[in-house]
């Protein structure tokens, strides 16, 4: 959200998406000059007939339902743009010790379970660009039946691999939610062609609030609450010096 590294363009743009125990969903993408994405993007669930709106749909039904439209830029992300501007690059750069990505996952004393993912998305990318954080199954999958799991990395591989929802569905057959997550991110390292440049994690819960996660390399942990507040370090196969 605020503060968010910009698009080629200078532009930041926001992507976000909400997902309840009952499968309703709601999502925004490409979103400029709205400050909170998930709050839109439960709006467009609970207030619309569809799943996702993008770009000037998605900060025009942003406006009509009482956000204000406002500069996301500051200081360190206007500055950090312009040294960007100096090579121009358009390869990923990515964060090793995390990504701009707010993903979360809840299960209530009833059991119901919800989730919601929101990001900036990939700094510098081409005008347009939309990675996995809204798109429902990649970047985030709730089955109340099973449970939900929630992305964050590379986004393009995420989406390729449907990663949440086939993590859903791996616990849906027996496995434990690091389980589920290892094998997701074990296919995507399979067929990614640079893994040295990649990085992927995966978060479950499963309906008994089981949780487990599993990265690609070492550097994700996960913020956890259940009645205290902790960071839990995620499993992972490589160390960033492999």
């Amino acid at each position: 959200g605020y503060g968010g590294l910009p698009d080629r363009n200078g532009d930041v743009t926001l992507d976000a998406c909400i997902m309840d125990e009952q499968g309703d969903c709601g999502a925004v993408a490409c979103m400029k000059n709205i400050k909170h994405p998930i709050a839109v993007a439960r709006k467009v669930m609970e207030d619309t007939p569809h799943v996702m709106l993008v770009g000037d749909g998605a900060k025009a039904f942003a406006l009509s339902v009482g956000h204000e439209e406002e500069d996301l830029t500051t200081e360190k992300s206007r500055q950090a743009y312009k040294e960007w501007l100096k090579t121009s690059e358009y390869k990923p750069i990515i964060n090793i010790e995390n990504h701009d990505t707010i993903g979360m996952l809840a299960i209530d004393s009833d059991g119901r379970i919800c989730g919601a993912c929101t990001t900036s998305g990939l700094a510098y990318k081409l005008p347009g660009r939309v990675g996995d954080s809204p798109i429902i199954g990649a970047g985030l999958y709730i089955d109340q039946e099973v449970g939900g799991a929630v992305a964050t990395g590379l986004g393009e591989e995420i989406v390729k691999a449907s990663a949440c929802s086939i993590t859903v569905e791996l616990m849906r057959q027996g496995k434990s939610p690091e389980e589920a997550c290892k094998e997701v991110i074990t296919r995507i390292m399979k067929k990614v062609k640079d893994v040295k440049n990649t990085q992927v994690s995966i978060l479950a819960l499963n309906k008994n609030g089981e949780y487990g996660s599993y990265s690609i390399y070492a550097g994700f942990d996960f913020a956890l609450h259940d009645g205290d507040s902790r960071s839990v370090p995620g499993s992972y196969f490589k160390e960033w010096s492999d």
